[in-house]
């Protein structure tokens, strides 16, 4: 007998209503009676917990893909790098969905560099109503690749509004990616199959991810960093620092059949960028071999924790850097499979947590729409800062971010949002009590980074955007806690 077991903290779904009631008097009063002023979190409904047994002949996976390539002309990375000029590679999304357990379970990956706010709940929406379960059931992470869209549709209107700034995103196309996906959600469900048994390993990546904030002064401040590549000896000489160096992978089998495999590790995704050609990098390119290698087998890639940690150490920027570092990752992504040893199911457990993170104190909504409506500015003074009023709207209306985990068996798959410190991942990990816990991050990101509390009087480039209150650190722990439990 299969054990399934869902579990849900806070207001699920009832924050579809309540975004359009709070106002930021009663958004407040939420905090005020969830201890929010002192632990930035806020629980806005009691918990509630529902079990269920289910037969193990009833679990049953089918997987999807679909082309998220943008045409040329639109933008990337938020309109402020070069619009696409050609493809190098397609992007995908690709998922799948867990039956037999409850309402459907939905996991998705997207080659976008995000999607935040209203726009990542549109795509929960929309797996979920293909699926035929609802949102908080789907899990959407972007891997963040830099030369593809970063999709904020709040944002968009925003700029929209000014009439002279380029897109974040053409509504038309982010509509389309829509439509694809449910399409591609419906034709899959007429291809099931039994889930029987799960693997999981992990082997070290060698020389590519490292942290980009190790130079420092005495109090430790940040003098300067390493970007996705670096050709800063000096900088490139520097240690690695605090990285999670392992490359995970959980897969799900009917029998001896690999049905599919999400694979994970943690760093930004990036060999070079901003040339207008669009490519799913190095980590996109290690997933498409590994899918030509076992075409049956659906492979998602998900990007860890990176917010804090790049290639730099051990990336240039040449063109040539980009293979290299895909044959990295694809080499113990490759191992993992060839090690895995499937054991029966035994467990399935489902589980959220929604949370509502304070702002950055330093964030004004009318000093930040002074600088949009600018035209001394730049592109990218005018744009970005879109991105932080879109934020504290998005706060003002109630509109949680959704914290999940599926458990199979001892392995653990956790999906975060944003852009969250390595410091966050490694944490989890020690939560989940030893066992295999695998973490996805950018899901929705509209709070852009999420460094931990004591890096914010530190500064850098990560602490200049980060839209919250350093008191996130608390509500995240928290979070991670309560989801793994």
């Amino acid at each position: 007998m299969l054990n399934w077991e869902s579990r849900q903290t806070s207001i699920r779904p009832a924050w579809f209503n309540l975004m359009n009631q709070l106002t930021r008097r009663n958004f407040n009063r939420s905090f005020l009676a969830a201890g929010g002023s002192a632990a930035a979190f806020a629980l806005l409904a009691q918990s509630a917990r529902a079990d269920q047994s289910t037969d193990l002949g009833k679990l049953r996976l089918t997987s999807f893909r679909f082309n998220v390539t943008p045409p040329v002309g639109h933008s990337l990375c938020g309109g402020w790098i070069k619009p696409v000029v050609a493809t190098d590679d397609d992007l995908e999304a690709i998922g799948f969905v867990l039956q037999g357990c409850g309402d459907p379970i939905v996991i998705c990956a997207v080659d976008w560099t995000g999607l935040l706010n209203s726009a990542h709940v549109r795509w929960r929406q929309s797996l979920a109503q293909a699926a035929g379960t609802t949102p908080d059931r789907v899990a959407v992470q972007c891997v963040h690749q830099h030369n593809a869209p970063f999709a904020c549709l709040d944002a968009q209107a925003i700029v929209a509004a000014e009439g002279d700034l380029p897109e974040i995103v053409n509504v038309a196309f982010f509509e389309e990616c829509l439509d694809r996906a449910k399409a591609a959600v419906t034709q899959s469900l007429n291809h099931f199959r039994p889930v029987t048994h799960v693997a999981w390993h992990q082997t070290k990546v060698q020389q590519v991810a490292s942290n980009r904030r190790v130079s420092r002064d005495e109090s430790g401040k940040v003098l300067a960093m390493r970007g996705s590549s670096c050709r800063d000896e000096t900088l490139r000489a520097l240690p690695e620092g605090l990285i999670d160096p392992w490359a995970k992978s959980i897969a799900f089998y009917d029998g001896e059949k690999r049905l599919a495999a999400c694979h994970y590790y943690a760093t930004h995704p990036m060999s070079y960028y901003g040339d207008g050609r669009v490519s799913s990098d190095f980590v996109g390119l290690a997933r498409k071999r590994l899918q030509a290698n076992e075409p049956d087998t659906c492979h998602l890639y998900f990007t860890g924790c990176a917010g804090n940690i790049t290639a730099g150490k051990y990336n240039n920027g040449s063109p040539e850097m980009r293979q290299v570092l895909a044959d990295r990752i694809h080499a113990p992504l490759l191992n993992n499979l060839q090690q895995m040893r499937p054991v029966a199911v035994d467990r399935v457990a489902w589980s959220t947590v929604d949370v509502l993170p304070l702002p950055n104190s330093a964030l004004s909504a009318e000093a930040i729409q002074r600088q949009i409506s600018d035209p001394s500015q730049s592109v990218v003074n005018r744009n970005r800062p879109a991105y932080q009023l879109a934020w504290l709207k998005r706060l003002q209306s109630g509109l949680p971010i959704t914290i999940s985990h599926l458990r199979i068996n001892g392995a653990g798959m956790l999906h975060l949002p944003a852009e969250s410190f390595i410091e966050y991942q490694l944490a989890a990990q020690e939560m989940f009590g030893g066992e295999f816990l695998a973490t996805a991050a950018y899901g929705d990101g509209g709070s852009w980074y999420i460094p931990v509390a004591s890096e914010y009087p530190n500064g850098g480039y990560e602490v200049s955007v980060a839209f919250s209150d350093p008191q996130i650190d608390k509500t995240l722990r928290e979070a991670i806690k309560r989801v793994t439990a």
